[in-house]
This record gives structure tokens, C-alpha cells and sequence, in this order.
């Protein structure tokens, strides 16, 4: 018996269906850059509202404990929309990810202890949070912008 094993075989016997072998791979990359360009639509959609009254959230961030609303709102503000936008295309995307999964960890916080909602009130928040952590330590793979010019964070 050999000390070498054959990677492949490996991927082809944990396989239930190993003839999925092909799709799995082939879609791979594919279902990963929809996972980013979704996230990075969906931050923008909740950021619209956000920018275009960057210190409309002043007071619900003070609310929160972050003072002075004025300073972090627009940040707030940019943050979720210009963010998702760098997050859809895959520019800069591990640190506009970086800066997204800050703002849904404060909103874990925020609905789990400061709103006392408890796991239900923050559970979109963790789910979140958790996919853009994936593209902190991913990046936008060879289909963003990031790719393309040949240079990431």
C-alpha cells in the first residue's frame, strides 16, 4: 500500500453521487461570485435609504451607544451602500467586507443585548455577518474587479 493518496479518488468515494463530480466543480466558482454579487445588491438595497439621508440614523446610532450620531451615520451610511457596491463588483472586496461584517456585528449586538431580542432578533445579523466574513478571508475570486486588475487587499 502506498503513503501517497490520490486526492481525486478521495473527493470521488466521499461523494454519495459521485457523477455530480463535474457539477460540483464546474459551479464552484460560479455559485461563489452570485453568493458576493447578492450580498453586495443586498447591502446596497439596505443602504439606499441610508445615503440618501446620511444623518437620518444619527440618533438611532447614539441610541446605540455610538457618539456623535453625526460622524458615525454617514459612515453608517456609506459603509453599507458604497461598501455593497465594492462587494458586488469585487473591488477592494476583503476590506469592504471587512467593514460590513463590523456594522452586522454591531447589529448582533445590538438586537441580541441592547433590543434584548435574543438569538431570533439577531439571527439575519449572524448569517450575514458570517458571509461576509467568508469574503474577508476569500476575497472576490477571479471573477471580480479585484481579479481582473491583478491586485487584492
Amino acid at each position: 500500500m502506498s503513503d501517497t493518496t490520490d486526492t481525486t479518488d478521495i473527493t470521488e468515494r466521499r461523494l454519495l453521487v459521485p457523477a455530480f463530480k463535474g457539477l460540483y466543480e464546474a459551479a464552484h466558482e460560479s455559485a461563489e461570485t452570485i453568493l458576493r454579487v447578492v450580498a453586495g445588491v443586498a447591502l446596497v438595497t439596505h443602504g439606499f435609504g441610508k445615503i440618501q439621508n446620511p444623518f437620518g440614523a444619527a440618533g438611532m446610532v447614539e441610541g446605540l451607544g455610538f457618539y456623535p450620531g453625526v460622524f458615525w451615520s454617514p459612515l453608517l451610511s456609506c459603509t453599507e451602500f458604497f461598501g455593497g457596491i465594492l462587494i458586488a463588483i469585487g473591488l477592494l472586496t476583503r476590506p469592504a467586507s471587512f467593514a460590513a461584517m463590523i456594522v452586522l456585528l454591531v447589529t448582533v449586538w445590538a438586537h441580541w443585548v441592547a433590543m434584548g431580542q435574543g438569538y431570533s432578533g439577531a439571527e439575519k445579523s449572524i448569517l450575514w455577518a458570517a458571509i461576509f466574513f467568508f469574503f474577508v478571508i476569500r476575497g472576490g475570486n477571479r471573477h471580480s474587479v479585484d481579479a481582473r486588475i491583478g491586485r487584492e487587499f
